[in-house]
């Protein structure tokens, strides 16, 4: 049970909470910690931050307290690749990514546990690229004490999903680039495509193994993507070649470079066009000519999660339909926006 005394009586007694100070454009944060015997020059300060009363706590075996509630659910939480500390702020756990890689959150697990009311836990959209050390989910009891069967009832539905959050952690591949189309093969244009791929495959910690150009030809294509595939490249990346016009074949080549598991065709824009197929155990991504303009298109949603050991089925396309439609803002400001989100 939660008793409460005016601040002026309260001199002596022991804080049982964090009290969180906010001055506007310039401090948001701890005032005085959980445990801190109040003084006589405390009172001023308290009543400023509008504190008029002091709770005195009186815990039952059934009664659960913020900090220890926020630590335990922290814990059922936490899958691999995510790490918390043991100090709770303000009654709040964060947890954060212990690698680089793709931050995977088990979303119907995430909303049963908030359901429950009293508990919240808040997150990063799945499938957020994160560093190493970023901020991924923050959790706590939102009253100061609750009923010990609220948590416990919170962490048993967190941990029979073996943890709720995670942080997979992202392959280092050696692509093979693919560059198609008559116009570049026979030196009528100069190719846009090989910088941008090598600017996108370098920054997620990839790098280009094989490059090869070829003419709207299915059995050269074919042939290239094989040479590439010779030379050791783990991943194959074709780009052009992918709308409706009759010399767009590059889809063709690649099945006939032996591709299975092929999805042509994204409910994502810009990149309604793009291909996802599997050659062997080798991802094979097909970029349609919007990658050469766009800087963001469906190729960077799906080369990490390629990276990160998914598999690309048609219900994983299907699904990116919701926000799959760039603002194509004056100003990029991905990935912190909605695209792909």
């Amino acid at each position: 049970m939660a008793k409460t005394v005016p601040v002026e009586q309260a001199v002596g007694m022991i804080l049982p909470h964090d009290v969180t100070e906010i001055r506007q454009g310039e401090f948001k944060g701890r005032a005085f910690k959980k445990g801190h015997i109040i003084r006589s020059e405390d009172v001023d300060h308290l009543k400023r931050l509008g504190k008029e009363h002091i709770y005195v706590l009186e815990l039952t075996a059934d009664d659960i307290h913020e900090n220890e509630a926020a630590l335990v659910m922290a814990e059922a939480l936490a899958g691999t690749g995510i790490t918390f500390p043991t100090d709770v702020v303000e009654g709040k756990v964060n947890l954060h990514a212990a690698h680089a890689g793709l931050f995977q959150v088990n979303t119907e697990v995430l909303q049963a546990f908030n359901l429950l009311g009293e508990v919240m836990c808040a997150t990063l959209h799945t499938n957020t690229l994160v560093n190493q050390g970023e901020l991924v989910a923050g959790t706590r009891l939102i009253p100061l004490m609750s009923k010990r069967q609220v948590v416990e009832k919170a962490v048993g539905i967190a941990k029979a999903a073996g943890g709720v959050l995670s942080v997979l952690p992202l392959r280092s591949a050696r692509a093979g680039l693919v560059i198609t189309g008559n116009e570049v093969f026979h030196g009528r244009i100069k190719d846009a495509f090989e910088p941008v791929l090598r600017k996108k495959l370098d920054a997620i910690g990839s790098e280009v193994a094989a490059v090869r150009f070829a003419p709207d030809d299915v059995e050269k294509i074919a042939a290239a993507i094989r040479e590439c595939l010779a030379e050791g490249a783990d991943l194959i990346v074709t780009s052009g070649g992918m709308s409706v016009d009759p010399d767009d074949v590059t889809r063709l080549g690649i099945a006939r470079a032996g591709a299975t598991d092929i999805v042509y065709g994204t409910p994502v824009l810009p990149g309604a066009m793009f291909l996802s197929a599997t050659i062997g155990t080798v991802p094979v991504l097909g970029l349609p000519a919007c990658g050469m303009f766009h800087k963001i298109t469906v190729f960077d949603l799906v080369l990490p999660r390629v990276l990160a050991g998914q598999q690309i089925t048609r219900e994983t396309i299907a699904a990116m339909g919701h926000g799959g439609l760039c603002r194509n803002c004056a100003q990029c400001h991905y990935p912190i926006c909605p695209f792909g989100k």
